[in-house]
């Protein structure tokens, strides 16, 4: 939906198809990001395929719970995964997604074995994600992996609260604060000191 307006398939590979000369010449090009772009996983594959047919570098941003569903010759299609991975206990991320963390991290081992490159995504909250155990988990884990290229640490921000307001939805993070810059560091520097590129 862009606007209210259903797009399909055939309106985004138009639209990708106005920009493949630039996006060539400048080395970019085309992400596939939400929400949750594998909750419509056959629409994801369908312009993913159009873009490499085009000769489009192709990324997915996704938390990979839905991975499951992508066979894997979609995976082929797809050059580069942004994974966010939201936090290592599974009873923590149960609470922060709904969801278990069990198929998340399945589906980073897929694209592992697979040799699929990933760029990990951390959201760094201040009294949510900031658990220094937890994050070294997760930084063993993406070391392990081998494929992982390098590794966000993406401090809070509060810049999404309009939205939830104009939704007349409750915001749950209403009074968490951004991490502080020296936490910010700290979690980069423990995924560095497991031999991952980290910013």
């Amino acid at each position: 939906m862009s606007n209210g307006i259903p797009v399909t398939v055939q309106k985004a590979t138009e639209e990708l198809r106005k920009y493949r000369y630039g996006l060539k010449i400048m080395s970019g090009g085309f992400t596939l990001s939400g929400g949750e772009p594998l909750m419509q996983h056959r629409f994801a594959v369908k312009l993913f395929t159009a873009a490499k047919q085009m000769g489009i570098h192709t990324a997915l941003d996704t938390n990979g719970y839905w991975g499951y569903q992508l066979t894997d010759e979609d995976l082929e299609k797809i050059d580069l995964v942004l994974l966010d991975i939201k936090t290592w206990d599974p009873d923590r991320h149960r609470q922060l997604t709904g969801v278990d963390v069990g198929p998340v991290l399945t589906f980073a081992q897929r694209l592992a074995n697979r040799h699929r490159p990933i760029w990990l995504r951390f959201v760094l909250v201040p009294g949510l994600t900031d658990d220094r155990n937890d994050i070294a988990h997760i930084a063993d884990f993406a070391a392990g992996l081998e494929n992982v290229e390098r590794v966000d640490v993406l401090p809070f921000h509060q810049m999404g609260r309009h939205k939830w307001k104009a939704l007349g939805l409750k915001y749950e993070l209403e009074n968490v604060e951004p991490p502080s810059e020296e936490q910010v560091e700290r979690a980069v520097a423990q995924f560095q000191s497991v031999g991952l590129v980290a910013y």
